[in-house]
Order: C-alpha cells, then structure tokens, then sequence
C-alpha cells in the first residue's frame, strides 16, 4: 500500500480520492493515469488517501466524503469510503490571500514552529509514505539555504510560504520515524527548485517531487515546440493561455500569485527552442460559470522552408481537476519507488516529465515526449 496525505481538499483532492475508490471497485477504468498500463511494483489500487488538510474553516472537521459530495453535486456517486476520511486543519500563513473563504490555520493559535511540529506527530500517527502539496497558488520563493530556512520556520517569519512549513514539516516527520517521505508539490512555489529544502530532504533520506503539475495547454505547448524545433523550424512567436472558473483561477487574480504560475509556464521555451521566441504564456483571468472546465487558447506562429509561414491554432476545454488528480496517482507511487530505491533530494527523471517547472534548480526542461523516455528508461521499462 502506498499511504498518501493530500494538502488542500479541494477539486484535485476530491478528484483523487473518489477516482481511486472508483477504479478500486472497477466502476472507471484507470485513463489518465499515465503509467497505469505498465507494470510497476505498486499498483493504482495500491494509492490510498488516509488524510487531507486545508484552511477553510467551511471544510475544516468535514469528511472528505462531504467536501466531495459539494464538488460533485448529488448525481454523482461519492463512495462511502470518504466518510472516515476527516479534513484536518492545516497550515496558512498567506495562502488565503484572494480567496473568497473564512481561513484558519494552526499557526494562527499555536505559533508556526509548533504548527510543524503537530503536523509531524500527526504524521508520525497516520505513517504516510507520500505527502502531496495541492493547496491554492500562492506568492513564494527559493530560501537557498537550510539554516535560513530553518531560522524562518523556527522564529515564524512572515516570509515563510505554507508550502515551505509543510515541506518542513514532512522533513521533521521523516526524521523522527527515521525513514523516508516523499513530498510532491505539484504548485509552483520552489520546493524542489529550491535547494535548502533538497538538502534537508537528503538528510532526512527522503524525496521531492516538483514543481507546478503539467497537466494541460503547457505540456502539449512543449511538445509542439519539441516538434518544431527538431524540424528546426523558427518560431516566431507563441500566444498560449488559460481561463477558468475554480479555485485556483480565482487565487490566481491577486497578481503575486498569477507571476508564479506565468514563471513556471513559460520557462519551457528557451529551453526546448534554444532562443527565447517572443510569448505571452499565462493564466489570464477567472470566469466562474467555466467551473473546472477551463478553456484554453493557443497560437504558435512559425517559418517553414524557402521563408514561408506557418500557424498552429489550437481551442480547447479542459477539465482541470481530473487531469492533475491522474498525474498524481502516478507521483504517489514513484514516490515510493523512489523511496524503495534510496533516492535522496529530488529526482529529474521524474521531474522533467510530470512537472512545469523540474528540480532541481537551474534544471533544464525538456519536452514531455523526450522526458517520458528518460523516465521509462529511469523505471526499466520499454514502451
């Protein structure tokens, strides 16, 4: 089994839990979990949610089950597994901010140290193999150093991001079990692009996934570039952008937040094209009524042979919830393959295929085609 805690319950969180007890019964089959046909030592069945935290007073002391049932609408069957599943109180600091939601966090009543400090014992309880960090966008940034980190956590600075307290709440859980965690941050804040919290993790022999889950217009947008490039085609520029209407879209309207989710977004550009084309590559705004559903644009303007032009124009809907939800079924589970293999710090091969962003820092990021090779490569796998 692999025992996995989820920070924030939101869409994602209610997505993951009610799609695996799903596919466990053999109601849904397991597409878009894209290692689910190969053959690895733990099954998709094998992920099981056993907590989730958030900050939302209106869920906090809810089971997972109720939150889901909100998420879902009562058409929709809920399983009644999600029922001893509890939403515990989490960490805030500033991840409220734009939010429309009374926020509460353990901080708020017992101090950040302390806070972190419960939620490894809490974990000590619950022995999670994987930690999967969901929570809403928030505005962050790279400590670089462990004792920096360290000093902030301990003497509650408010610079500290509540990605950051629970990456270091995972690190000191690890060490009082004494064995490994892996921690998955599938939001933009640097965690595994920020090298204090890698160092920490290799102390703790334990492993980071991140950041920012690539689940939609990013990923293709990286494969066309891949594309283009290797027919060395030259990109004249690339418009690529996303509307939606959930929570996340909404966090994303405070300006702070939008920057960390363009930085995570474009930086696949000069990387895979080798010249920085000019690119507007961003969430752009938040419309309600397109729920999880958000619509997505792309224009890639390119030359061809002998100077003429060419266009890709793409329109598309996506659900945004169950494409993220699926990649982290996947992630739980090498989480603990890495962890089974002695994997310390972050792991690229990983990484480079799953994320926006790959650690570790300074890491270059690839197209999804040519990373689902080094990653099948990584598992000794052939396709």
């Amino acid at each position: 089994m692999v025992r996995v805690v989820v920070l924030g319950t939101g869409y994602v969180a209610s997505h993951l839990a009610v799609g695996l007890e799903r596919i466990r019964k053999g109601l849904v089959k397991p597409y878009g979990v894209p290692l689910a046909k190969y053959d690895l030592p733990y099954r998709v069945e094998d992920v099981r949610v056993v907590a989730t935290y958030d900050i939302d007073v209106a869920k906090i002391g809810k089971t997972l089950y109720d939150v889901a049932r909100e998420v879902f609408g009562k058409e929709y069957p809920v399983p009644e597994e999600l029922k001893g599943i509890k939403v515990r109180e989490g960490i805030k600091l500033n991840s409220d901010k734009g939010l429309n939601i009374k926020a509460r966090g353990l901080e708020e009543e017992i101090g950040l140290r302390e806070a972190v400090e419960r939620l490894a014992d809490e974990w000590v309880e619950l022995r999670p193999d994987v930690v999967i960090n969901i929570i809403s966008t928030e505005e962050a940034k790279a400590f670089n150093d462990v004792e920096a980190l360290r000093k902030a956590i301990e003497g509650g600075s408010e610079g500290v991001s509540a990605s950051h307290a629970y990456a270091y709440a995972a690190y000191l859980y690890a060490k009082k079990v004494g064995r490994g965690v892996a921690f998955v941050n599938a939001i933009p804040t640097p965690i595994a692009n920020d090298p204090a919290v890698v160092k920490l993790f290799e102390d703790a022999n334990s492993v980071v996934f991140g950041d920012d889950g690539a689940t939609g217009a990013t990923p293709l947008t990286a494969d066309l570039l891949e594309h283009l490039a290797e027919r060395n085609r030259l990109v004249e520029f690339i418009v690529q952008f996303n509307i939606g209407g959930n929570t996340d879209f909404l966090a994303l309207t405070v300006p702070e937040r939008n920057k960390m989710k363009e930085f995570t977004k474009s930086s696949i550009v000069k990387d895979i094209l080798g010249y920085d084309a000019p690119h507007y590559i961003k969430p752009t705004g938040y419309l309600e009524p397109l729920g999880d559903k958000k619509f997505v644009a792309m224009h890639i303007e390119y030359l061809s042979f002998n100077g003429f032009r060419d266009s890709i124009f793409i329109n598309a809907r996506i659900n945004d919830s169950p494409a993220l939800a699926g990649m982290l079924v996947d992630l739980a589970r090498l989480g603990k393959i890495a962890l089974d293999r002695g994997v310390k710090g972050t792991l690229y091969e990983v990484n480079a295929f799953f994320m926006k962003k790959p650690g570790p820092a300074d890491a270059r990021n690839i197209s999804k085609i040519v990373a689902f090779a080094g990653l099948m490569k990584w598992l000794g796998l052939r396709r």
